[in-house]
This record gives structure tokens, C-alpha cells and sequence, in this order.
């Protein structure tokens, strides 16, 4: 049996997020199914973590055990010939059988883009989340440098299923930080992990800086605790995951 690890890149517009949904169509279920087909039986893939409907990914990795002895590269080709244009698998590996690609992930980064222009363009409405009225840029862009460092993020996540589980929602930020190029505003964050919907908290609570309903020194004080939650979330098609980050071999 061999383990192997896939990169995936999608657009998220016609799916219901990353996980399985019975009788949805989710990125998980649709790339089990193209797998299946070429392994002959069930497989079953293991995500680096989840997007929710709507959100887009340039690089996500998904590991899957499979007795079919295909090459990588023609495993790539095969799986991207079954596969819907709006998911492509761009790189297959060989990973040692104990390899997870959710457990061993030292860094993910996600970005979200915002379009500042009256007037957006038709085919990137799917994937910028159109926002042409008044910000301050500036102070949104200083806001963004605070999220970075060790916090107790439970204020900017929705609840989860996993809560009960009372797990820590303690989270280390490596970078943080918002600029604008051209019409677009981004923010991007790079973290050793995300809560559910922390991202698009984030970024909603930025927005409400920049309409000046928040500020930084606010953001302090939420960070200190105790938490109480940010009521702020930027739209889902907005958001995509950069890439996922594992340990040199």
C-alpha cells in the first residue's frame, strides 16, 4: 500500500467547502470519487485542513493511501482528466506511510482580497469580495500587524463541533499584514493553524477599522480577554488558502 500526498488548487464558487457533505457537492467528496475510479474500489483522502463553501485554494494537500501501482505524474494526469476545470491537482508524492497532512503541517497562509473600485469586473466577482465604499486603508493596514504573535483567538471563530472537546484556540501568527496594489486591497496571514472561519473574522474586524467602528487599540483589549466574540465576517469568496508548509524531509 502506498501513501501519497496530492496539491489541489480550486475554485470553491460551485462547492459546498472541503468536506464531505451528504448529497453536497463538496471538493472531497468530487476528488474520492476520480481516485476510486482509477484505484477500482473506495478511497478515502485526509485533508491539511478545511475551506468553507465558497472559498478558493491554490494549495491545499490531501494524502490518500492506493494499491495501484501508477507513476505520480501519470496519476496526476489521470486524476485531472476525471476531475471538473475548476479542480486540478498540480503535484503528486511519494510520503512515508505515517504521513498526515493536517498533523504535520507547520504553516498554512491564506489571503483575502478585497476589490475598492466602484465598478467590478465581471470575471473576478467570484473571487475578490467587492467593497467600493470609503475604508481607511492605513489604519486597516496597521490593525493587520497586530493579529501577529501567540493570542487566545477565540473571539474571531464561529463554534465548532469540536468545541465541546474544549480544546485551546491559542494560535501563533508568524506574519500578518494588509496592503493595497492597484484596486485591490490584501490581507494575507500565515499562521500554525486557523480556527473555524478565523480568517474571514479577521478580515471582517479589519473592515470595521476601516469604516471606523473599530480600532487597533480595540483589538488589543479583544486579544487580551476574555473573549467575547467578534460579530464581523467578510464573505466566504474572498478568501483563498495560499499554500500549507510541512517539515523539510
Amino acid at each position: 500500500m502506498r501513501r501519497l500526498s496530492i496539491l489541489v488548487s480550486y475554485d470553491g464558487t460551485a462547492y459546498h467547502g472541503w468536506q464531505v457533505q451528504p448529497g453536497l457537492p463538496t471538493i472531497q467528496s468530487t476528488i474520492e470519487k476520480a481516485l476510486s475510479v482509477i484505484e477500482g474500489e473506495s478511497v478515502k483522502i485526509e485533508g491539511s485542513g478545511r475551506t468553507d463553501a465558497g472559498v478558493h485554494a491554490l494549495g491545499v494537500c490531501a494524502a490518500f493511501n492506493l494499491k495501484n501501482p501508477i507513476p505520480t505524474d501519470n496519476l496526476r494526469k489521470a486524476l485531472n482528466r476525471l476531475l471538473p476545470f475548476d479542480i486540478r491537482i498540480t503535484r503528486v508524492e511519494e510520503r512515508p506511510a505515517n504521513f498526515h497532512p493536517r498533523f504535520q503541517a507547520t504553516a498554512k497562509t491564506y489571503e483575502y482580497r478585497i476589490w475598492r473600485e466602484e465598478v467590478c469586473p465581471p470575471f473576478l466577482r467570484r473571487y475578490v469580495h467587492h467593497h467600493p465604499y470609503p475604508l481607511d486603508e492605513t489604519a486597516m493596514i496597521a490593525a493587520a500587524a497586530r493579529f501577529a504573535g501567540e493570542h487566545d483567538f477565540s473571539a474571531f471563530c464561529s463554534t465548532d463541533e469540536s468545541d465541546i472537546l474544549g480544546k485551546s484556540k491559542v494560535r501563533t501568527i508568524f506574519e500578518s499584514k494588509a496592503w493595497r496594489d492597484g484596486e485591490t486591497l490584501y490581507f494575507r496571514v500565515r499562521g500554525s493553524g486557523f480556527l473555524k472561519h478565523m480568517v474571514r473574522h479577521l478580515t471582517g474586524f479589519l473592515l470595521e477599522v476601516g469604516k471606523g467602528n473599530n480600532t487597533a487599540e480595540d483589538l488589543v483589549e479583544i486579544l487580551k480577554g476574555p473573549p467575547a466574540k467578534v460579530a464581523f465576517s467578510a464573505p466566504a469568496q474572498g478568501l483563498h488558502q495560499i499554500s500549507v508548509e510541512y517539515p523539510l524531509p
